[in-house]
Formats: structure tokens, C-alpha cells, sequence
């Protein structure tokens, strides 16, 4: 099963370059990573580009924008902010993008992959995060598990009210094991996971805020955020959807920071087990902060709430628009 997953990605890897392979790209090693020259890649795709600042890089074209920032792993796309796996170089005035993050990150967005012709994104699986003896973030007597439970079932009416078949990996307050959560989804046939979760600064201060979603991490890249996810950076069943990973967590990041005006906090990447061991497009969304007294006030209001789950579920529509036939 590895080595298929594994043979699948490179030849999605080298369909997505074969784009503009006409003219010469060159490449070179970054800290042992392949870095392609970005003007020329842009050249190549018709896209136009130039220094905005020193160290600010845009790529356009007339439907398209992309920024970049040297030596930095942020990046924008038409607006929404994507975290790369590796920062961008820049050499003599001339930038460089790693070949992974172009076509891993970048790539999925340019050209979203279509699903088989008469397919359909039908059943969502719900994964309420934490629950039972796992309580998540607690902020004075709030606790996570609760909130997640109450934005899964406000997510559901939303997806029924679209159409939608909606299932829950947890509908009470009871503890499931991580990896039987994608098998859940799995075993039911869901089209796709989504994870809700809320985010707490860890002591770090109230002043973190915002939403950010993330997306499985691909093989040999350098997770956005390491938490649980041991340091193996093989393939993984999660890796097989790669491409719609990417489109589904920027969907749904974008639907939330333009709905409810969060902070984009960007789409991420992480190997989290609800994630690694995924066989269909799942994504884990971090609604806001419980450490931030502003955002908990909206987490604990439940029109709030229904608010986000409506720009969850408008996220999950744009995707099908896209990827479907």
C-alpha cells in the first residue's frame, strides 16, 4: 500500500511540472532541498512577477496572486495566507521556491485536481475534537470537548440544510481513540473529515487569535506544526490526497476569515493522527481562540457559532464546486 501511495505522488509531483516544461527551469539545493528559480517557473506559466519590496516577491496573473516573503516559509494566495514547508531563497535578486512547495502547495491551487467524472462529495464525517477523559484547552471551567461537540452539531444543520449526507465520529461526550476516527469515516464511506477543534496559546497570553486550518503534511516536508506528530515523514495514508487536502483546508480558510473577519492565521500542515491516517480529503480547522477573552466570547455564543459553521460549510461547497466535474 506504501509504495503505491508513493508512486502515485511522483507521478502527480511530475504531471503538475510537466506545466510550462517547455522552458528551462533551474533548479538548485537549498540546505539539501530543490529549489526551482521562481521567475522562470513564472515566465513559464504565463504569470508575471516582481520585487514589490526588498524581500517581498508577487506573482500574478490576471486572475491569480501570490506573495512571497525571502527566507521566510509565509506565502499568500489571492490573499489567503498558506505556511510553507521550506522558506523561500532568494540569490542575487533571484528567488527561489522549493520544488515540493510548489507542487504541494502551490500546484493544488493553480489546478485543482478533478474527482472521477459522475462522482459526487456527498457524505461529511464530523470529528468534534477531544471529548470524555480528553477535555481539550480549559479556560477557567470552559471546556474544549464541549464547544467542538456543539460546533459539530451546528456544522451538520448547516451541511443538511446544503444537501448533504453528515455523520459524527462522537455525538455525546465520550473519549475516541485518534486513529479510529478517520476509520470511522472510513468504515461509512465519507467523502470527507473534518475536525473541529478550538485553540488555547498554552500560557503564551491572551493576545493570540485567529483561525487556521491545516491539511495533511506530504512526505519529506517539514511539518507547519509538530504537535503529535512524532518525527517520521513517510508516506502516510493521508498523503494519498495530497492535492485535495490543500484545496479543501484553503476553502475553508478562506470562507472563514472573509465570513467572520478572523485573523488569518493561514493553512497549515501537520501529520496529526485524525490526518495521517485519513483515506479520504480531511482537514482540522482551529475556529479561534479559547485563550483570547474576545474570541471565547464568540466561541461560548452560540450565534456565533452558527455562524461559523455556515462559513465551514460554504468552505466545503466552493471545494465540491471546484473539484467536481
Amino acid at each position: 500500500m506504501k509504495n503505491i501511495v508513493a508512486a502515485a505522488l511522483l507521478c502527480c509531483a511530475l504531471g503538475s511540472l510537466a506545466f510550462g516544461a517547455t522552458t528551462r527551469i533551474d533548479k538548485v539545493s537549498f540546505g539539501g532541498k530543490e529549489h526551482l528559480r521562481l521567475d522562470q517557473w513564472a515566465r513559464a506559466n504565463s504569470f508575471q512577477w516582481k520585487w514589490a519590496t526588498k524581500n517581498d516577491l508577487v506573482v500574478w496573473n490576471a486572475t491569480k496572486r501570490m506573495q512571497f516573503t525571502a527566507d521566510s516559509k509565509r506565502a499568500a494566495f489571492n490573499g489567503v495566507n498558506l505556511l510553507l514547508s521550506e522558506a523561500v531563497r532568494a540569490q542575487n535578486g533571484v528567488p527561489y521556491l522549493a520544488t515540493l512547495d510548489l507542487t504541494t502547495a502551490i500546484h493544488p491551487l493553480l489546478f485543482p485536481p478533478k474527482v472521477r467524472a459522475r462522482s459526487t462529495i456527498k457524505h461529511i464525517c464530523i470529528d468534534a475534537g477531544h471529548g470524555g477523559s480528553d477535555p481539550g484547552n480549559r479556560e477557567g471551567r470552559e471546556l474544549e470537548k464541549k464547544y467542538t461537540l456543539l460546533l459539530a452539531q451546528e456544522l451538520a444543520a448547516q451541511l443538511r440544510k446544503a444537501g448533504y449526507t453528515v455523520s459524527f465520529t462522537r455525538s455525546t461526550d465520550v473519549f475516541i481513540d485518534l486513529p479510529v476516527r478517520p476509520d470511522l469515516a472510513r468504515r461509512r464511506n465519507a467523502d470527507m473529515l473534518i475536525s473541529l477543534h478550538f485553540n488555547s496559546s498554552g500560557g503564551g497570553g491572551p493576545e493570540a487569535r485567529g483561525a487556521e486550518t491545516f491539511c495533511m503534511t506530504p512526505a519529506r516536508a517539514s511539518s507547519t506544526h509538530a504537535r503529535g506528530e512524532g518525527a517520521n515523514n513517510r508516506n502516510f495514508d493521508g498523503n494519498v490526497h495530497n492535492a485535495r487536502n490543500m484545496v479543501l483546508a484553503y476553502e475553508i480558510q478562506k470562507a472563514m476569515v472573509r465570513d467572520l473577519k478572523s485573523e488569518d492565521r493561514g493553512v497549515k500542515r501537520a501529520r496529526f493522527a485524525v490526518l495521517r491516517e485519513a483515506t479520504m480529503p480531511a482537514v482540522l480547522v482551529e475556529g479561534g481562540f479559547m485563550s483570547n477573552p474576545s474570541e471565547a466570547r464568540n466561541i461560548y455564543s452560540p450565534a456565533w457559532r452558527a455562524q461559523l459553521a455556515k462559513a465551514i460549510a460554504s468552505g466545503i461547497s466552493s471545494y465540491r464546486r471546484i473539484i467536481e466535474p
